[in-house]
């Protein structure tokens, strides 16, 4: 079997070799799988760039997202079987609850990752992906899919049908939030700076478009478009909290994510007072939320946004095509 190793965070391309490797036998408690696709996500990018927020071993195989099938199991498995399609959980010990420093240990990072042919994972880590979806498809829902359900749906009041709901760009959190929404009954009001993306937002559903680029006044565009109340709920992926607050509605949400760029307007506690709003952080989310989320894609049928599949033998040039920013969903890497 073949694996990818970055030599270390912050190494770049030149630090992403390939190895082989003997399958190895999972022990008491783990699974085999074997990986039929890997996507990418702006995670992967500060993995490689040395930006990531969490620790990251040397030699680590790299990319958290994947699924394939379970081809074996070690004494005491009884949660999953050999044949089950699966994903792995990204924080492999977190099945529920709120998330704590005992749950950090993440693929890809201080974990092995994903992008490999085969990989031995904890069981209980493991979930069903939904039927009706390839492997390419189910590939791209561990990070910015479990993220946006998690943002939308993880602090207990939730979206609810006739809420509005911003979406910032077209990246694979917000192409989920949005598709998320949607079906949870929202309006949903996407920004972007590109007609072409615009269109495809909203072929996708998006009630509304801001282009940034031309309005960069974003935030009073949204107000605009809600009568002056502003939004329900932004999903904040840049990290310009100042301008989320100002697009929210009194007592709304806003949901950081992430971020974009290496510094940010510093937030107005003025401001972010007299808005009411809660600002709430997101770190992808639970096994349970995880689960939760496949049952709704399938329910709704939802089908993930993917923009390009590479094979397996191209990572590189997966990674250097999705760096390069003109992406529209997800760059999904195939492993058969």
């Amino acid at each position: 079997m073949r694996s990818y190793h970055l030599s270390h965070s912050g190494a770049g391309l030149s630090g992403l070799t390939v190895r082989e490797h003997d399958v190895p036998t999972p022990g008491p408690g783990q699974a085999l799988v074997a990986v039929r696709a890997t996507s990418l996500s702006f995670r992967e990018l500060s993995v490689l760039d040395g930006t990531y927020v969490l620790p990251v071993k040397p030699d680590v195989v790299p990319v958290s997202d994947g699924a394939g099938e379970v081809v074996a199991v070690g004494p005491g498995v009884d949660s999953v079987r050999v044949g089950d399609r699966v994903a792995a959980t990204l924080f492999p010990s977190w099945q529920d609850g709120p998330f704590t420093v005992e749950h950090v240990a993440q693929l890809g990072g201080s974990l092995d990752g994903m992008l490999t042919e085969y990989a031995v994972a904890d069981a209980d880590s493991l979930v069903t992906v939904p039927a009706h979806l390839t492997y390419a498809e189910a590939a791209t829902l561990p990070c910015v899919a479990v993220t946006a359900w998690n943002a939308l749906t993880g602090d207990g009041t939730g979206v609810r049908p006739g809420d509005t709901v911003v979406v910032q760009g077209s990246g694979g959190v917000s192409l989920f939030a949005l598709q998320f929404a949607k079906a949870l009954g929202a309006r949903v009001i996407a920004t972007t700076s590109s007609p072409a993306k615009a269109a495809r937002l909203r072929e996708l559903g998006a009630d509304a478009v801001v282009d940034y680029a031309a309005t960069p006044d974003w935030a009073g565009e949204v107000r605009a478009l809600t009568d002056g109340r502003g939004a329900d709920r932004v999903v904040d992926v840049a990290g310009l909290l100042h301008e989320s607050v100002r697009a929210i509605t009194l007592g709304g949400t806003v949901v950081c994510v992430g971020f974009t760029g290496r510094t940010a307007p510093p937030l107005d506690p003025h401001a972010l007072f007299a808005s009411g709003a809660t600002i709430r952080s997101v770190a992808v989310g639970s096994r349970a939320q995880f689960t939760a989320m496949n049952a709704f894609v399938e329910k709704h049928g939802l089908r993930p946004v993917v923009d390009r599949v590479f094979p397996f033998d191209r990572a590189v040039d997966a990674y250097r095509h999705y760096a390069a920013g003109t992406s529209f969903g997800k760059v999904v890497i195939d492993h058969s």
